[in-house]
């Protein structure tokens, strides 16, 4: 909903999530504790339960959940303009520069401060080299760069046209799986 309406705020998006989520759990609650009945039998379940197909629910769930965010995004205060260049749709080729949120934090690292930078690090197990190739790093300490350091590359919007010609193949594929799957399991 953020990415179409940038008066969307964190606080609206934090309260309409909660909110989805606490009426979420409170219909599995109830889902579990009420049984259906069998076939013949009267049933003594909530309406909610009874009447309201779970499909339906999902779909009024949304509605919610967007009705809470609209709400509580509009009762604080905005995010300014420069703080959403390239976070929106409507501004995602913008050229203008983004001023983050919340500058550079300076953080203690009381495991780390005891050693220098310059020593190498000891040699992993082969379990924790293993880990660290999955996660995309090549030692223990080549975590997030420092800022100001980013790579213009990696923020463009920019691609490979026989890449983008893939993931939207793959995309349809994926969304034609899964209306088969939503259509044939529900």
């Amino acid at each position: 909903m953020a990415i179409f309406w940038p008066r969307a705020n964190e606080q609206g998006a934090f309260w309409g999530l909660m909110t989805g989520l606490v009426v979420g759990l409170i219909r599995m609650v109830l889902e579990f504790s009420y049984v259906a009945p069998s076939c013949g039998q009267p049933g003594h379940r909530p309406a909610i339960l009874a009447d309201v197909h779970y499909l339906y629910f999902a779909l009024i769930l949304l509605g919610l959940t967007c009705l809470i965010i609209a709400a509580v995004s509009l009762a604080t205060a905005p995010i300014p303009k420069e703080h959403l260049y390239r976070l929106t749709w409507w501004s995602r080729y913008s050229q203008e520069p983004r001023i983050d949120l919340t500058g550079p934090q300076m953080t203690s690292d009381p495991v780390n401060s005891n050693f220098s930078n310059d020593s190498d690090p000891l040699p992993a197990s082969w379990w924790q080299r293993a880990a660290l190739w999955l996660c995309g790093l090549t030692g223990p300490n080549s975590g997030p760069a420092p800022p100001g350091t980013e790579n213009s590359e990696l923020n463009s919007l920019q691609e490979d046209p026989l890449w983008r010609r893939v993931c939207n193949i793959n995309a349809l594929l994926l969304l034609a799986l899964n209306v088969f799957l939503w259509g044939y399991l529900a």
